[in-house]
């Protein structure tokens, strides 16, 4: 971050103490290099009571001849994007796109809580604190990359030459769609780097970039390209008659479809589907994913195979999914068996229950009985036992 001793409006020094009523910055702008066509991010933020406002400016000019510039979102025909928000305290971000050696220069941080700091006629007890960052936009160093696309092939080697470049390199490695590549990192001074591409497929089908470890950062993208690989979520799809069903297919590789079509195979021919006929059929799609709904399931009409089919600019695949429709009672038929289940199991309990509690009487009646015969004899024969003794 680059505080420079400014004479007006009056220099803040990063990390200010935040108790204090005027503003006060806790966190600069760094200064930083780029590359052309690059683009670049300050950030500041400011603490105050009440909540300082933030405002960003360009200095252009050596002094005492400078101009001040305040940028605004949107400007320099777009390309400058400012982001503020003004919670517990102030946090403003520019963000420079597509830059330019014009671009280069000083870049200032206003701040200020100071009810007078817009009036014009009054002359404000504490003025615009400021802190400075330089953006160092150099021309892109040259390049060649051998080859500078891959289309359609099995294999490849990957090259990339730096030339014209006075910028020292500290090594150089790989990226592939934005990751670093197992192995590829080197620490060689040599403006030259290679990567090998065995078995090119939809996985491995992308952007490939070559990375020089330079200040800033020189880089060069490479695509490889393949056809596409389009796959069915599920091959097989049921849905109830008067419902509606939902058909998926995704893709991968690189690069991804740019349209998507949907048939319907019939007696051997493909009758294709499209958007607006009816409203049976939705087709939903983005460059990897395409979904057919189709609405009022009929039991005789919607069976068969669907087919997806998306098309890239290297070729076209597809994939296909069977539909079954279930009448719309299929649903309750094991409902209706359980219930039917519960009822012969009841009628059979209760019939069983039934039958058998006369029987139990019966038993209950006899066993009553029984004792007192039993007894009754018992005692006679008991009797006649002891007259016999007694005689």
């Amino acid at each position: 971050s680059a505080l420079l001793p400014l004479t007006s409006p009056p220099l803040s020094v990063c990390g200010a103490n935040g108790d204090l009523s005027p503003a006060g910055f806790i966190k600069c702008p760094l200064s930083q290099m780029k590359l052309t066509d690059d683009s670049a991010e300050l950030h500041c933020e400011v603490i105050g009571n009440p909540i300082p406002e933030v405002q960003w400016w360009f200095v252009e000019g050596e002094e005492p001849n400078e101009t001040f510039t305040q940028l605004f979102d949107g400007a320099r025909d777009e390309r400058v994007q400012i982001n503020a928000t003004y919670i517990a305290h102030a946090a403003s971000t520019i963000h420079i796109t597509s830059l330019t050696l014009n671009d280069s220069g000083m870049y200032e941080c206003r701040a200020s809580n100071d009810p007078d700091r817009n009036e014009l006629k009054k002359t404000p007890k504490i003025k615009w604190i400021r802190s400075q960052a330089n953006i160092v936009v150099m021309e892109t160093p040259n390049i060649n990359p051998d080859p500078p696309v891959v289309t359609n092939q099995t294999s490849a080697t990957l090259t990339c030459n730096l030339t014209d470049s006075s910028l020292p390199i500290k090594g150089s490695l790989w990226l592939f769609n934005g990751k670093p590549v197992d192995n590829s990192e080197t620490d060689s001074s040599d403006s030259f780097t290679s990567l090998r591409v065995e078995k090119i497929t939809y996985s491995t089908s992308g952007k490939y970039e070559c990375v020089f470890k330079t200040e800033p950062e020189v880089k060069h993208v490479i695509e490889v390209k393949s056809p596409p690989h389009v796959a069915a979520y599920k091959h097989s799809e049921h849905g109830n008659e008067k419902d509606k069903a939902v058909l998926v297919c995704v893709s991968h590789g690189y690069p991804l479809p740019t349209d998507w079509t949907w048939y319907k195979e019939e007696d051997g021919v493909r009758n294709s589907i499209t958007n607006g006929t009816s409203n049976k059929y939705e087709i939903k799609s983005t460059p990897n994913k395409t979904s057919l709904t189709i609405n009022d399931l009929n039991i005789e009409s919607d069976v068969g195979n669907y087919v997806c089919s998306g098309m890239s600019e290297i070729s076209t695949a597809e994939d296909k999914i069977y539909l079954r429709v279930r009448s719309r009672w299929a649903a309750l038929w094991p409902f209706l068996g359980i219930v039917a289940e519960v009822i012969i199991l009841v009628t059979i309990i209760f019939i069983y229950e039934k039958r058998r509690k006369p029987d139990e009487i019966n038993d209950d009646d006899d066993s009553g009985a029984a004792p007192l015969k039993s007894n009754s004899n018992a005692n006679h024969k008991d009797k006649n036992v002891r007259h016999r003794n007694s005689n």
